[in-house]
């Protein structure tokens, strides 16, 4: 498996968010992190996350553009921390609201708990990037739903094709640490 390259808005917001996780927490040491084995080895832990259905789930009328076929899944590191990845991008041809309010219900069939964030913009009845965990059973994967824009397409190297002019282009994020170590929303 090759580590994924460059380090586009998905990589940077994670970076962010694990680094900002151990500063506050002092949870991981300089020589904790250098001991950590990086990407190498972590093929079964991606294949893990793969394999969760909410990836495939989707609101009726959503459509996978042209691009954006496959499952991207991989490994990416960065400043010593590893990161595995399952993402599946998709057009949806209404209302962000719809997506946000599709895939709270999705996620909670499956087990995920919302974040703080994710709860409250629930009661506003709001679109909204999204953020669960599996809280004690899974305390090292994420799930993530976010809107695309222009700006973030651009920085993955991705072109928006006319799929997104009709709505809302998301992405379905499963995230965890390569290592297994405990991760949060960063909310």
């Amino acid at each position: 498996m090759t580590p994924r390259k460059g380090t586009g808005w998905c990589a940077t917001l994670l970076l962010a968010v694990a680094s900002a996780t151990g500063a506050l927490t002092g949870c991981q040491t300089f020589a904790d992190a250098a001991s950590t084995q990086g990407c190498e080895g972590t093929e079964s832990r991606v294949d893990d996350l793969k394999a969760y259905g909410v990836l495939d789930s989707r609101p009726q009328g959503a459509v996978v553009p042209k691009g954006f076929e496959a499952l991207d899944a991989g490994c990416w590191e960065d400043s010593g921390e590893a990161w595995v990845y399952a993402n599946r991008t998709y057009a949806f041809p209404g209302d962000r609201a719809d997506v946000t309010r599709y895939y709270r219900a999705a996620a909670e069939r499956e087990g995920w708990k919302p974040s703080p964030a994710t709860r409250k913009s629930a009661k506003e009845d709001k679109p909204a990037s999204l953020c669960f965990t599996l809280g004690e059973k899974d305390d090292s994967t994420t799930l993530d739903v976010y809107f695309l824009t222009e700006s973030v397409l651009d920085a993955e190297g991705a072109e928006a094709g006319p799929e997104f002019d009709s709505g809302a282009g998301y992405l379905v994020a499963v995230n965890a640490t390569a290592d297994g170590s405990a991760t949060s929303c960063s909310d």
